[in-house]
This record gives structure tokens, sequence and C-alpha cells, in this order.
């Protein structure tokens, strides 16, 4: 029998809007550490997510462990289907759990708000991730390819 990661000691909280723009720059600092790529002169403007979080489409849900940033999921909706969008946890609090705590979390909040699929887009290099979703019980459909228009390389 394999020990199962213990994720106790572990506190999911959203991202505080009274907290801005601190709590913003160690997300994004987290997704650096992390290996995620960053775009603050785009899509990932501190102006934006506080935007996102303001219209009510996104929560940012950060993992803590004795007070320190562990992990980060973003989770939006897009009035059909939830969406979860940069999940990240830190190197050193890897193979925890932190990351299916985030994502149940996030599909928890998704269902709250009446989404009734939650979907995560993972760029094609990016097998670890991949094998995590599988692992937590997603479906990886190779019928289905992504296509998008961008107005900047950045967003």
């Amino acid at each position: 029998m394999t020990a199962q990661p213990s994720t106790s000691g572990v506190t999911i909280r959203e991202l505080r809007r009274a907290g801005w723009p601190d709590e913003y720059e160690a997300v994004t600092s987290l997704w650096t550490e992390a290996g995620l790529s960053y775009r603050p002169n785009g899509r990932d403007r501190p102006e934006k997510a506080l935007v996102e979080l303001e219209r009510g489409t996104a929560v940012f849900l950060l993992a803590e462990v004795d007070g320190r940033l562990a992990g980060v999921v973003v989770a939006t909706n897009d009035g059909r289907k939830g969406w979860i969008n940069r999940l990240a946890v830190a190197p050193a609090y890897r193979r925890r759990g932190i990351a299916a705590l985030l994502v149940r979390e996030a599909e928890a909040r998704l269902a709250e708000a009446g989404m009734e699929i939650t979907a995560a887009l993972i760029e094609t290099p990016n097998q670890g991730s991949l094998a995590f979703f599988q692992a937590i019980g997603y479906v990886h459909d190779p019928l289905i390819e992504y296509v998008s228009r961008r107005r900047s390389p950045d967003t």
C-alpha cells in the first residue's frame, strides 16, 4: 500500500482584495518559481486580474502552509463551463496533494456558480500536468483542437 500525501496543515483561501497588489505579486512569483509562463504586459497584468476578480468570473485560490504560499489556482467561468487555469504548486510543496486540493476547491466554487462542466487547457509539452489531471479523473479528448486569435503576443 502506497502512503497517501498529507494535506494536513494546508489552508485554502481566496486572494484578498484588501491585500492587493502584494498578494498578486506573490502569486506571480509562485508562477515563475513553478515554471509557468507569465505575461506581465498582457493577460497577467495586475489590473486585468483585478477586473476578473471584481467581475466575479474568476477566483484566485491560494494554498498556504504555515502562512507561506504553497500553491495557487485560478478558476474562471464563461457562463457555460468552468475552467481551471494557472494551477501551480511551489516545488518545495509538490507531491503533498496540494494541487488536487486546489482543483477540488475550484470545482466546488464553479459548481456553486452553476457550472456542470469543468475543463482545463494544458500546453502539449506539459505532460506532467496532463498526467495529473488524468489521475484525478479528467478525460483527455484528443479530438479537440484549441485555436485562438490574440490582439498581441502577450495576451
